[in-house]
């Protein structure tokens, strides 16, 4: 096996990040994936959080804001290449719908999702789909007057005569509308919506880029502007697309369903990876390795004892609360994070993995994403700001 420039492990939001910049740096990389990825499960939009009066522990301490707006630039590069356009920047928040007729305010928002101009509309029309789940117009329309009191609302249910009746998803729904929207143009066309208004659909134009929305809203007169969904989310898979396309088209090596069971060491130096298979191990060597596994959600760190979190390939150390007291607060949904969800990894300035001292332990290694310990991330919302962000800064050091 050849040696390559970048192993990125990991093909959530930081491995896919991390191995795109690196590819944009024409260095070799390869990509080794065990699962799906996270992307499948998130609503598309990029959250920052705040990047303001952190402790010296936060993982934006160590990223930097530099690191971090071009984190955001490359994204929004990534997915214009794509058609999948996105806006904001790291400062910026826009308002996106959710589900259930919230306004939750993102950093980075698909193009399709940003309901910035909402206060400007005259009407909003809610369009809800027949044999949709988890989507319901009423409801939403509902929640969402408490933002817009002198707005008016409408509500419709359509008919696409897609899947002979039976309950579908948002992603069933996307899926079969990719390359046959016309019937979806008809009928909010039949709404008589105009310049003025805005038509509030689940998230259902298609599955890769912006393609399948390109052709509805070019008949629509009115704004088209899509919610968030349950997972599978079809922005979520739309994103991810889009840095498939990208490394595909940068020659990077993809291996699917391949489990990183331990590293090669050299001292501090990383040497390359051992990956398990149905007949045997196969290294795969490197110069340079990112660490992109995640949480314990995805198994990126694994707890079997509850006082003995470990990181599974290169056995880091993992930082965590300790005391039974300080690992989760009584209220689950508080003003407080969760003692749990700071597990993780903590690093230098260069995000190479650091021990209870701070001395380094591998300087070719570099630790992104949801490894990233000692802040909970979704308490902040910025978890896909620290994931991008660290992903770039890994990728370029």
């Amino acid at each position: 096996m050849k040696t390559s420039d970048v192993i990125v492990i990991g093909g959530g939001l930081a491995g896919l990040m991390a191995a795109s910049v690196a590819a944009s740096r024409k260095q070799k990389v390869t990509v080794l994936t065990y699962g799906s990825g996270s992307l499948p499960l998130a609503s598309g939009a990029i959250d920052f959080g705040s990047l303001e009066n952190l402790p010296a522990h936060h993982p934006y301490k160590k990223i930097g804001l530099k690191a971090c707006e071009a984190a955001a630039k490359f994204l929004l590069d990534i997915t214009a290449q794509a058609n999948l356009p996105y806006l904001g920047s790291v400062s910026k928040k826009i308002p996106i719908v959710t589900a259930v007729g919230t306004l939750k305010y993102s950093a980075l928002v698909p193009e399709s999702m940003n309901a910035n101009n909402l206060a400007n509309k005259k009407k909003i029309f809610v369009v809800g789909i027949n044999g949709l789940k988890d989507f319901y117009a009423a409801m939403l329309a509902d929640n969402l007057k408490k933002y817009f009191p002198d707005k008016t609302f409408e509500t419709t249910k359509i008919d696409l005569h897609l899947l002979g009746g039976r309950d579908i998803t948002c992603m069933d729904a996307a899926q079969l509308l990719t390359d046959n929207e016309q019937p979806f143009a008809n009928e909010l066309k039949a709404l008589k919506a105009s310049k003025d208004d805005a038509i509030i659909i689940p998230p259902i134009l298609g599955v890769a880029g912006d393609f399948s929305r390109d052709v509805v809203q070019t008949q629509i007169r009115a704004q088209i502007i899509e919610t968030t969904c349950l997972p599978p989310s079809p922005p979520g898979i739309r994103l991810q697309r889009a840095f498939m396309k990208y490394l595909q088209a940068s020659g990077v090596r993809f291996f699917e369903n391949s489990k990183v069971v331990r590293g090669i060491t050299d001292g501090k130096k990383v040497t390359g990876v051992v990956v398990e298979n149905a007949v045997r191990e196969k290294v795969f060597p490197a110069r340079k390795v990112i660490l992109a596994t995640g949480g314990f959600y995805s198994g990126g760190i694994q707890m079997r004892d509850f006082d003995q979190p470990r990181e599974p390939i290169f056995d880091l150390p993992v930082f965590f609360p300790t005391g039974a007291e300080n690992w989760s607060n009584i209220q689950l949904f508080s003003d407080k994070p969760q003692g749990f969800a700071t597990t993780g990894i903590l690093t230098n300035d260069n995000l190479n993995p650091v021990d209870a001292d701070g001395n380094v332990l591998f300087d070719n290694l570099h630790v992104v994403g949801a490894n990233l310990g000692g802040v909970d991330k979704i308490f902040e919302r910025s978890a896909g700001g620290i994931s991008i962000a660290s992903a770039y800064k890994g990728a370029i050091l």
